[in-house]
C-alpha cells in the first residue's frame, strides 16, 4: 500500500531520519523528519499554472507548533491553535529565507511550503529540523528548486563550536546561531551572541556549513529514490529586448540613478520606465510590440545592472559616498517628556523614534510555547508604517517582517541588559520608523540603546548596528557600508551587523544569489566593525552610559523578602488584605513564592507606605523600640495606639506623660500622631506602650537618655 523511501545518518550525536511516502501522500512533496524524539512534517504544492500578472516568486512558507506535540493543551478560552505565535512566524521566516533563491528565475506558479511539528521532545529545538524537512520535500517535489539545501544551528560553549546543542545547553552557550546553505555556500545566518569576535562569528558559520554537508548528501540520496520528474520551465528571451532598452534610455537612467534624495531620484526613475513602457508597449495599440508585464521585468533588471555597473566601475554609489563611508548621524534623547526614556536616531534618510518603558512584574508577558508558559521581561516592538517611506498603505497588526525586525533588534540588544535580580524591570521598547532608505532595523537598534540609556537602564555597553550589502558580478565584488534601500533591493546580499566596541552581538545574513564564499563574509565582517565603531562614536554624542537615576515618571521598585509562612497574611483570604494596600498606597506589589517581594509606585511616600505595612504583617515589633502610630481609641485608663502597620497596643494612662495624667483626653485624642516606645507584653500577650519615655516632638529614648547620662555622671566621680 505504502512506497516507503526513508534514509538516515549520525548527526552530531543523534540519528537524523528523513522519510516519505506514508503520509500527505497527495502533496508534491512530502517527508517526515525526525531528531532524537522531535518529528516535523513538510509537504509542498504548487500550482499547476502560474500566477498571471505578477513579476515575482509567489511563494509562501509556514511552520506550526502543535500543543499535542508536547503532550500539552493549548492556553486560552478555545483550548486550540489560533494565529501564529511570534515564535512560529520567525521559524516560518527561517524556512524561507535560505530557499527564496534557490528557485529558478521566472517561476510563477503558487508554492507553499507547510511545516508541522508532530512531536517535541524538549531536548531538539524542531526549527532547524523544519528547515531540513522542508528543503527534502522542495527537493522530491519536482518543483525548479535549485537546492537541497542543509542547516545547523552552532553554540559556543567553553571556547569550543558545539552542533546542535541540546535547549539545556543552550543558557551555557555565548552563541546561538543558525547558518543553512548549499554545498558551495552560506544563504543564511540568523544568531544572537554574547560580544564575541568577529573571528568566532565567521568560524561558526564556516563549522556549521561544514556540518549541515552530510545532510544534504542525504536529502539527495532520498531524492534519487522518491523524486518527482522535474517540471518543465519556459523563459521568454529577453535579450533582444534588453538591448534595445538599453540603447533608448540607458543614458538617462545613469543620470536618474546619480541624483542623490530618495524621493527625486524615484521620481526621475520613473519617467525613464514610463518612457520605456510607452515606446515597447504603448497605449491603443491593439498588439504592442511587447507585454507591459515583459516590459516592466527587463526594465528592473536593467535598472539592477546599471546600479552594479556603476559601482564595480567607478566605487561610486548612489548618493555619491564610496563603499566604506556612513552616512551623516543625528542622535537625539529624551525627547519625550512623559515617556521613561526616548531617543530619535537619524541615518542619513532612515529614522526611527524609539521608546522605553518600565513596568513591574504584572507587566511580564506570558509566553505559551511547547516545552511550557515562561515569562519575558523584555519586549521590543518595531512599527513601519507606510509614511516611512512616502506611501499609503492598510494598517493593521504587525506582519512577518515586523515581528522579523523587531526580533533581530531585540538579540542585538538582550546579552547587553543587566540580569533581572539586579534590575527587577520589566522593560517594554518600541521602534516606530518614522523615514526608512535604507536598514530601519539596524537603526532600531541604536535607537533602543539610546532610550533604554536614556531612561537609566544600567546596559553593560552602548550597542549599534550597521547593514552591508554586496554586489558581485564574477570575479568581481564590492561590499557596501550602510546599505540604501535601492541598493538592498539591487544588490546581492543583506547583512547586518550589531554589536559592542567589544564584538558581536547579533548577525543576520540572506543572500539572494546562490550563496557566498568565505572570503566575502570576511571582509564584510571587517568592513562593518568600522562602520560599527563609527556609528557608536556618533551615538555616544548624545549619550556614552546609562543616566544614574531612572526617569522622572519612571516607577521605583524595591525588592525585599518576608517569611513564606507569613504570604498568606499579607495576601489575605482572597486576596482581600493586598488589594487593600494596592488601593490605599497606589503602589504596584508582587509577591512570589519563594518570599520575594516587589513594590513598585513613582510616588516615594505610597511606596514607603506599602513597605511599612506589608513588614508590619509579616514580621513582630521589637521590644525596646519606637515607632510612630495614630491614637484611635480613647478610653478612661488609657488610649489604644495603632503602632505596626494593624497591630494596636495600650499606653496606660500611667504611661502618657512624665506627670500625674487626671484625665486621658488632657492629653491625646483620637487622630492624633504621637510617638511610642514598646514595653513589652502582659500575660496575655497584649501589647504595652509607652508615650512618657519619649520625646515627642525629637522621638529620642528619654530613658536611654537618663541611662546615658547617669553612667557619664558615674565616670566623672570615679575619675576626680
Amino acid at each position: 500500500m505504502f512506497d516507503i523511501h526513508r534514509v538516515e545518518l549520525d548527526w552530531g550525536g543523534r540519528k537524523l531520519v528523513l522519510e516519505t511516502g506514508k503520509i500527505a501522500r497527495q502533496a508534491d512533496g512530502a517527508v517526515v523528519a525526525s531528531y532524537g524524539e522531535s518529528r516535523v512534517l513538510a509537504t509542498v504544492v504548487a500550482a499547476k499554472e502560474p500566477k498571471a500578472g505578477i513579476d515575482f516568486l509567489p511563494l509562501t512558507c509556514n511552520y506550526f507548533e502543535k500543543g499535542y506535540a508536547a503532550g500539552r493543551i493549548p492556553g486560552g478560552y478555545f483550548k486550540r491553535e489560533g494565529r501564529p505565535s511570534e515564535r512560529e512566524t520567525l521559524v516560518s521566516r527561517l524556512i524561507d529565507r535560505p530557499v527564496r533563491p534557490l528557485f529558478a528565475e521566472g517561476w510563477r506558479c503558487d508554492t507553499q511550503v507547510i511545516v508541522t511539528v508532530l512531536s517535541h521532545d524538549l531536548e531538539n529545538d524542531p526549527d532547524i529540523l523544519a528547515m531540513v524537512a522542508a528543503s527534502a520535500a522542495l527537493t522530491l517535489s519536482g518543483s525548479p528548486f535549485m537546492g537541497p539545501i542543509g542547516a545547523a544551528r552552532v553554540g559556543f560553549i567553553n571556547n569550543e563550536y558545539v552542533l546542535n546543542p541540546q535547549l539545556d545547553e543552550m543558557p551555557e552557550s555565548q552563541l546561538d546561531l543558525v547558518v543553512a546553505g548549499t554545498q558551495d555556500a552560506v544563504l543564511m545566518v540568523e544568531s544572537e551572541a554574547k560580544e564575541l569576535t568577529e573571528e568566532v562569528m565567521l568560524g561558526a558559520v564556516m563549522f556549521g556549513q561544514r556540518h549541515f554537508q552530510p545532510v544534504i548528501g542525504a536529502i539527495i540520496a532520498l531524492a534519487e529514490k522518491a523524486a518527482k520528474e522535474p517540471r518543465e520551465l519556459v523563459l521568454p528571451d529577453n535579450a533582444a529586448l534588453e538591448k534595445a532598452m538599453l540603447d533608448l534610455v540607458e543614458t538617462e537612467l545613469r543620470a536618474a540613478y546619480a541624483v542623490p534624495q530618495k524621493m527625486e531620484r524615484q521620481k526621475s526613475v520613473e519617467a525613464v520606465k514610463a518612457k520605456v513602457v510607452a515606446h515597447f508597449s504603448p497605449e491603443g495599440v491593439e498588439n504592442p510590440p511587447y507585454p507591459k508585464q515583459q516590459v516592466a521585468t527587463v526594465f528592473k533588471e536593467l535598472e539592477a545592472k546599471i546600479v552594479r555597473w556603476n559601482i564595480l566601475d567607478s566605487g561610486q554609489r548612489i548618493d555619491g559616498r564610496d563603499v566604506r563611508t556612513v552616512r551623516p548621524i543625528v542622535s537625539e534623547v529624551g525627547i519625550l517628556p512623559r515617556a521613561h526614556g526616548s531617543a530619535l536616531f537619524t541615518r542619513g534618510e532612515t529614522q526611527a523614534l524609539v521608546v522605553a518603558t518600565l513596568g513591574t512584574g504584572e507587566d511580564e508577558q506570558y509566553v505559551d510555547a511547547l516545552p511550557g508558559t515562561y515569562k519575558e521581561t523584555f519586549l521590543l516592538h518595531y512599527n513601519f508604517p507606510p509614511f516611512s517611506v512616502g506611501e499609503t498603505g492598510r494598517l493593521g497588526s504587525p506582519g512577518r517582517r515586523e515581528i522579523g525586525h523587531g526580533k533581530l533588534a531585540w538579540r542585538a540588544i538582550h546579552p547587553m541588559l543587566p540580569l533581572h535580580h539586579e534590575f527587577p524591570y520589566t522593560i517594554r521598547v518600541v521602534s516606530e520608523i518614522t523615514e526608512s532608505n535604507g536598514s530601519s532595523s539596524m537603526a532600531t537598534v541604536c535607537g533602543t540603546s539610546l532610550a533604554l540609556m536614556d531612561a537609566g537602564v544600567p546596559l553593560k555597553r552602548p550597542t549599534a548596528g550597521i547593514a552591508m550589502g554586496l554586489i558581485l558580478e564574477g570575479s568581481r565584488y564590492a561590499v557596501l557600508s550602510d546599505i540604501l534601500g535601492d541598493e538592498d533591493h539591487l544588490g546581492d546580499m543583506d547583512f547586518k551587523v550589531a554589536g559592542t566596541e567589544r564584538g558581536v552581538t547579533s548577525l543576520q545574513m540572506d543572500i539572494k544569489i546562490a550563496g557566498i564564499t568565505e572570503e566575502i563574509m570576511g571582509v564584510a565582517l571587517t568592513q562593518a566593525k568600522e562602520g560599527r565603531l563609527h556609528i557608536l562614536g556618533e551615538m555616544g554624542k548624545a549619550l556614552t552610559q546609562a543616566r544614574a537615576e531612572l526617569g522622572e515618571h519612571a516607577p521605583r521598585i524595591e525588592v525585599f523578602s518576608i517569611p513564606v509562612d507569613k504570604i498568606r497574611e499579607v495576601i489575605g483570604t482572597g486576596g482581600k488584605v493586598i488589594r487593600e494596600i494596592v488601593e490605599k498606597t497606589g503602589a504596584k506589589i508582587d509577591i512570589q513564592d519563594d518570599g520575594t517581594v516587589k513594590v513598585a509606585s513613582a510616588n516615594g511616600d505610597a511606596m514607603k507606605a506599602a513597605i511599612n505595612w506589608i513588614k508590619s504583617i509579616a514580621s513582630e515589633p521589637e521590644v525596646g523600640h519606637i515607632y510612630e502610630g495614630t491614637v484611635v481609641k480613647v478610653m478612661d485608663f488609657g488610649a489604644f495606639v495603632n503602632f505596626f502597620g494593624a497591630k494596636d497596643g495600650l499606653v496606660h494612662i500611667s504611661q502618657l506623660a512624665p506627670r500625674r495624667v487626671q484625665k486621658v483626653n488632657d492629653v491625646v485624642n483620637e487622630g492624633d500622631k504621637v510617638k511610642v516606645k514598646l514595653l513589652g507584653f502582659d500575660e496575655r500577650g497584649k501589647v504595652r506602650l509607652s508615650m512618657k519615655v519619649v520625646d515627642q516632638q525629637t522621638g529620642e529614648d528619654l530613658e536611654a537618655k537618663q541611662k546615658a547620662e547617669a553612667e557619664q555622671q558615674r565616670e566623672a566621680a570615679g575619675g576626680e
